[in-house]
């Protein structure tokens, strides 16, 4: 695995994970991005590491109290030659730089280089971070005192809750501290946040029978986060509802999609749509598939085929508007909706999610060819599972919760019904064994 991997811009041997481990991420992020292997030495032998049931939590939670705004990594664990190692992978942070505990670093060839005042300074202003931004410029008509304040006051105490970043209670300090204000002057992006009144873009969303049937349809034209509430309304007042029944008193509601990756697809076309296209964006739900269709392309040098993997380097139009997105935890951490929106659709086994770059714009599409009900979604669920098991053996509830996004009560019901047919097997002791195929 290793005799081709050299450490570089992008890639770092550690031995074991101390807070040099950390500083590397850091340095990473305020760069292009890049991935750490935690148990191999410089010379690239595989030392190993000890990995108990708490370690990658652990290992994540260090990272994000030590990191300012607090980053949130993927952290994958390989076993090689008998031995663990651990990945921890990072994206380029939209907005540069990230601090370890109060100190600035960023990466040269294959080393960490703590940053003085004037790179920092730099780097916070220069071209290839906010000002390279479309939503860090300063809005042509909108002032300080043309925002919402009730708007702005809800972000802090959102931004404060989730501890990913502190802010001050005062809405202006606020503003400034993250670049959405300068002076008394709005950044497009604050605009577009903040608002009393929108009128730069809109998202037309409607349900059709066929492309040129509509059934109804809604222009929504709101600020950003009160776009993303209003969207999810529509859609969940149109879509269709199936019902699980357990032997339990209650019934469980199945959803025709999973909500939480409908949201994802949302959030991501606000985020990165080209706000100056006169073109709306525009959500259409049709019998059994929604599209949503986005002005502008891929940005930078994004491609359909990266978007496929799971490790794909994310990037960014608006900066300013996915930190803020970022920060209110609205997207889990940065450039990883697409990854979050396949693990969502694992209980929907007939459910495609499809994505192209067009001409004008980019669309997305969320199709199925048989809606989940009680029975059907169940033995789908069940023969979803033998087959993950079947190329991912021994995986504990736990973890399987984690990769396939399936609640643990659910994948308890699944593997009773799978050793009660005899496929499937524990091994091992409880804290490090799992679940194997017989």
């Amino acid at each position: 695995m290793f005799t081709t991997l050299q450490e570089c811009e992008t890639i770092e041997f550690k031995s074991s994970f101390q807070k040099e481990v950390i500083i590397s991420i850091v340095a990473f992020t305020n760069r292009y991005g890049g991935t750490v292997y935690v148990g191999v030495d410089d010379n690239k032998n595989i030392i190993g590491v000890d990995i108990e049931s708490e370690t990658v939590q652990n290992y994540i939670n260090q990272i994000k109290s030590a990191t300012e705004p607090s980053l949130v990594v993927d952290i994958e664990v390989k076993e090689i030659e008998k031995k663990k190692i651990v990945l921890i992978k990072v994206s380029e942070f939209p907005v540069k730089p990230v601090a370890y505990k109060g100190k600035y670093y960023k990466r040269i060839s294959n080393s960490n280089h703590q940053m003085n005042l004037a790179e920092i300074t730099d780097m916070h202003m220069h071209m290839q971070t906010l000002q390279s931004s479309w939503d860090a410029y300063e809005s042509n008509s909108i002032k300080y005192e043309d925002l919402d304040i009730t708007k702005v006051d809800k972000f802090i105490t959102k931004v404060n809750d989730t501890k990913r970043f502190t802010l001050s209670s005062d809405p202006k300090e606020a503003l400034q501290k993250l670049n959405l204000i300068k002076d008394e002057e709005s950044t497009n992006a604050a605009m577009l946040l903040f608002c009393k009144d929108q009128n730069i873009y809109n998202i037309h969303i409607g349900r059709f029978k066929t492309a040129s049937m509509i059934v109804d349809d809604k222009m929504i034209r709101e600020t950003l986060y009160e776009a993303v509430e209003l969207c999810m309304k529509y859609i969940i007042s149109w879509i269709k509802v199936a019902f699980e029944f357990t032997g339990a008193i209650q019934r469980t509601e199945i959803m025709e999609y999973p909500l939480k990756g409908v949201r994802e697809l949302i959030v991501n076309a606000i985020i990165h749509r080209d706000y100056t296209s006169p073109i709306d964006t525009q959500i259409k739900i049709f019998d059994n598939k929604i599209t949503f269709f986005n002005p502008g392309n891929l940005y930078g040098n994004m491609t359909v085929e990266k978007l496929k993997t799971d490790s794909y380097q994310a990037q960014t139009r608006n900066k300013l508007i996915a930190e803020a997105f970022y920060l209110t935890n609205d997207i889990e951490k940065y450039g990883s909706g697409y990854s979050r929106v396949r693990k969502e659709i694992v209980q929907y086994p007939t459910m495609k999610f499809e994505y192209e770059d067009m001409g004008n714009g980019y669309l997305v599409t969320l199709s199925y060819e048989k809606q989940k009900t009680d029975s059907e979604g169940i033995s789908e669920g069940i023969n979803s599972l033998y087959i993950f098991l079947k190329n991912n053996p021994s995986k504990r509830v736990s973890q399987l919760k984690k990769e396939l996004g399936v609640p643990a009560k659910t994948l308890e019901r699944w593997i009773k019904k799978l050793k009660e047919e005899d496929k499937i097997i524990f091994v091992g002791s409880k804290k490090t064994g799992g679940y194997i195929v017989k």
